[in-house]
């Protein structure tokens, strides 16, 4: 048991500082060291490091990134670009626009790939109307995690919660649409209040680059897209459906496959392996029932305030996707589904706390920085602390009485 916490503490303090503050460990080495060590230290069999995997989720991450990445082949997020720049008149036409871009596609995609494609566009977009890009840029990065939290594809927490809980995805998407919307204009309003000189007047008129896109792979890629959106509401496994619209992607004679599996995130999905292998080590030892029993003691989960709360902090230490894989050992044997739906809205509500409340957050900023545009700790907290507390009450409030 103290062998699983102290591998435990090991990755949670490298997901909470990023990286090691010795070596050059990122949160994917972490994953992968803490994970052959449960092993070597006997916590766990090799065969039961295999099992406590949930294949499921990883299945659905990589064959989703295929999808995504067909459409960045094909220039869409460029086609979006262009599209918002010959359409819009002012400053603050820009931003609604900018955020609704980002919060519809986190929606149907996965944010943090959202964030990392479409940044670089509203980068060029600002660059050319001469418009100051940290409102938008914080536009992208806020707008990702609200409208993420409106389906179970939008982020990965939310995926691997669509594969542990079998909520469907209606059920849940009637839930969380709702406070999702609403939350996009809270966005747009509490950017557009502390960012109010910024975005007076008029963006200045430019003619849009020539995009370069590919019609008949990007109508493909929304032609499967949809497919795979449809077909999982119809109730089909969301992994079978999604590996079937990559593999129809990957029958093609105009894009070279190297393209496509570049544009893959394997950094993700190794965490991903890792964290169940680690998480299923502490489950094993015992040290998750402590845990559990420890923390109820103490903290009321069964209140929805409470557990919000709780949920918001967690993912914020720790990352809302360890904070999730722990978090389903607290929920309430009663009203699961209901609970369900609280863990995944307030673990994306979570992500827009800090700058380092999700990957979605961390990629924007440091696309900006990569081009000399600094978003510091408190540029990102005057506006994500306001949203969060917004939208998380929204949340308690349509989980309460709606």
């Amino acid at each position: 048991m103290w062998q699983a916490g102290l591998l435990l503490t090991f990755v949670l303090i490298i997901f909470s500082l990023g990286k090691s503050p010795v070596f050059r460990v990122d949160r994917a080495g972490a994953a992968i060291i803490a994970a052959a060590l449960m092993v070597d230290f006997g916590v766990l069999t090799f065969d039961q490091a295999i099992a406590s995997i949930d294949f499921r989720t990883i299945v659905i991450l990589f064959f989703m990134m295929i999808v995504l990445a067909n459409l960045k082949v094909a220039g869409f997020f460029e086609l979006i670009g262009s599209y918002v720049l010959r359409n819009v008149a002012t400053k603050k036409g820009l931003l609604l626009a900018v955020i609704f871009s980002s919060g519809i596609l986190s929606a149907l995609c996965i944010n943090d790939i959202v964030c990392l494609l479409f940044t670089p566009i509203v980068l060029l977009v600002c660059r050319q109307t001469r418009c100051n890009p940290i409102p938008y840029l914080l536009g992208v990065a806020i707008a990702s995690n609200v409208g993420s939290a409106a389906t179970f594809l939008g982020n990965p927490q939310n995926i691997l919660i669509a594969s542990l809980s079998g909520v469907s995805f209606t059920s849940y998407f009637f839930t969380a649409l709702p406070i999702s919307f609403i939350g996009l204009f809270i966005s747009y309003f509490v950017i557009a209040y502390f960012y109010d000189q910024d975005l007076r007047g008029n963006v200045q008129k430019v003619e849009p680059s020539k995009v370069f896109f590919h019609k008949y792979i990007v109508i493909k890629s929304l032609v499967v897209l949809v497919f795979v959106i449809l077909v999982y509401i119809a109730g089909k496994d969301l992994a079978i459906t999604s590996s079937l619209g990559a593999a129809l992607l990957l029958v093609t004679r105009r894009v070279q496959p190297n393209k496509i599996y570049t544009s893959i995130d394997f950094n993700l999905l190794v965490i991903f392996v890792g964290l169940f292998i680690i998480i299923g080590g502490v489950k094993h030892s015992g040290l998750m029932d402590l845990l559990v029993q420890q923390t109820t003691n103490f903290i009321d989960l069964q209140n929805k305030t409470v557990f919000a709360l709780f949920t918001i902090g967690l993912s914020n230490i720790v990352s809302n996707v360890p904070a999730v894989m722990l978090l389903k050992f607290f929920l309430p044997s009663t009203e699961t589904v209901m609970w369900w739906k609280a863990l995944a809205l307030f673990s994306t509500f979570a992500g827009n706390l800090t700058i380092t409340g999700s990957i979605a957050n961390l990629i924007v900023v440091e696309i900006a920085k990569r081009q000399n545009i600094h978003i510091g700790f408190w540029d990102y907290l005057k506006v994500g602390l306001p949203t969060t507390l917004i939208t998380s009450l929204l949340g308690l409030f349509i989980l309460n009485y709606v």
